[in-house]
């Protein structure tokens, strides 16, 4: 019988209850959702930032989080929903952004072109509407894209989104995309994909990355990052991502964890 593989616990990672998961898709109920911050905090993580994938998802879920501390939350259609996104749903969401003070951006918003869930028209078209929002409402953005940087990057050119507070979500590029987007003034977040040995390209550009633009995310309850892949993500295991991102910068991962942190901090304008 072969002997079941033991895995670190986060919490021997010895991190400081510092650490921010800068874009988290928590699930369950209330007391699940505590239970899950819990074993975050026991692993380092203070303040965890929760996707809405749409005001449906809001008006649904948000009760659940009314008495859960450190926490924020990130709103938007994502693009696999755009064709159902109506008129009704923009106001919505704005509605939302002026009554809510827990809601620090419109996200995760963008273009998905790997798997094509709404037409490619309708998804630019309420990408355009969003970011129009974000840009009515002076609220940071949260981008999705996948397999559609370069329409992404020629939407939000025309958009005037160059300087503006935009974070990269779940960035998983090459070098050469790290200077594209840093020369606009935006920052990165990473996720656990940059453990797996084989993402070459992003191993690579982490390094580059400025270290006051680089943002950690877990993306739970996906890409659990080594040595847990394969397992349900979650909060707590983010400081197994700021490892390994240390290791190939160099860097000390104590301070990596806080200057990350911080980073977060300022870009969705949350207290120390």
């Amino acid at each position: 019988m072969s002997k079941k593989k033991e895995r670190p616990a986060p919490s021997s990672l010895g991190l400081a209850p510092v650490g921010v998961d800068s874009h988290a898709h928590l699930e369950g109920s209330s007391a699940e959702i505590q239970a899950t911050l819990d074993r975050a905090l026991a692993g380092g993580v203070r303040t965890v930032g929760h996707v809405f994938l749409g005001p449906d998802a809001y008006a649904r879920t948000r009760p659940y989080f009314t008495t859960i501390p450190n926490l924020f939350f990130i709103l938007g259609t994502h693009p696999h929903d755009a064709a159902q996104m109506t008129e009704n749903d923009l106001q919505t969401m704005a509605q939302a952004f002026a009554q809510d003070a827990g809601l620090r951006a419109v996200g995760e918003i963008g273009l998905d072109f790997y798997y094509d869930h709404s037409p490619r028209p309708v998804q630019e078209q309420w990408f355009r509407r969003q970011l129009q929002l974000a840009l009515d409402l002076n609220l940071p953005v949260v981008i999705h894209c996948r397999e559609a940087e370069e329409q992404c990057l020629t939407i939000l050119n025309d958009m005037g989104f160059a300087g503006r507070p935009l974070l990269w979500h779940c960035f998983g590029l090459g070098p050469d995309w790290v200077e594209k987007l840093v020369q606009r003034g935006w920052h990165l977040s990473v996720p656990g994909v940059v453990t797996f040995a084989k993402a070459h390209d992003l191993r690579q550009a982490v390094t580059m990355i400025p270290e006051d633009r680089l943002l950690l995310e877990t993306d739970a309850p996906y890409l659990a990052p080594e040595p847990y892949r394969g397992r349900p993500n979650e909060p707590a295991l983010l400081g197994f991502t700021a490892l390994e991102i240390a290791r190939l910068r160099g860097e000390d991962v104590h301070l990596l964890w806080q200057r990350s942190a911080d980073n977060a901090r300022h870009f969705f304008g949350l207290e120390a």
